[in-house]
């Protein structure tokens, strides 16, 4: 358990920190976005495998079984998040997580006309699926805390855009999620939002497949 809490209060500290004290500001104006962001992705995800690792060794206490009503729960929300995910990833997104440095599109904003933070929402609903499917309390524990760090962290990101975007410019991107639902739809709605629909969904296939090899649970085992 020891292990469990040092890691998950260094996998907060990692993401917390460099917001909070400029470290980030620091660093990007010194060596570059582009290398921060690698460096950044790459400490998180290697913090995230070992705060999962952790996770596994640390003292097992159920609180509820996971049964196939909840795995299918948890499929569900996860083909949610793979396409949330492969929407996002590639577009450029000055007021939330992008891994794009371009410029955002405003004639043809793609899932930003639904949502400005796809990522964030993508990992908010992994998060809650494997809240719902591991029902023992260092699962529910970490993967609450994750849910919740994604939806804080769309305020904090929104508020450090608007410093750092001249606001003309901060207020025409947030205006791309304006009118009612069906008019931000008409709105996203292109070949290329679609391609990358069909890419979650070949996202979600490829890790359901490797789930079993790669994390040692199979959740197509509950239906066999």
């Amino acid at each position: 358990m020891i292990e469990f809490v040092t890691v998950f209060l260094l996998f907060l500290a990692a993401h917390v920190v460099p917001m909070r004290t400029g470290l980030r500001d620091v660093v990007i104006r010194r060596l570059g976005r582009g290398f921060y962001l690698a460096g950044y992705s790459i400490i998180s995800l290697l913090l995230l495998i070992w705060l999962l690792m952790a996770a596994t060794r640390a003292p097992y206490l159920g609180l509820w079984p996971t049964t196939p009503a909840t795995v299918v729960i948890a499929m569900i929300l996860m083909l949610g998040a793979t396409i949330l995910f492969a929407c996002g990833v590639t577009r450029a997104n000055p007021v939330s997580i992008s891994f794009n440095n371009g410029p955002f599109c405003d004639s043809k904003p793609g899932i930003f006309a639904l949502t400005h933070h796809p990522i964030l929402w993508a990992f908010f609903l992994w998060s809650v699926a494997h809240c719902i499917v591991n029902g023992d309390a260092v699962s529910v524990v970490l993967f609450a805390a994750f849910a919740i760090f994604s939806l804080l962290g769309r305020r904090a990101l929104e508020r450090r855009a608007a410093r750092s975007i001249a606001k003309v410019r901060f207020d025409a991107i947030m205006a791309s999620t304006s009118g009612s639902f069906g008019v931000r739809l008409r709105r996203a709605m292109s070949a290329r939002l679609a391609i990358e629909i069909l890419l979650g969904f070949v996202v979600f296939t490829v890790l359901l497949g490797l789930h079993g090899w790669a994390i040692g649970v199979d959740p197509l085992a509950h239906f066999g």
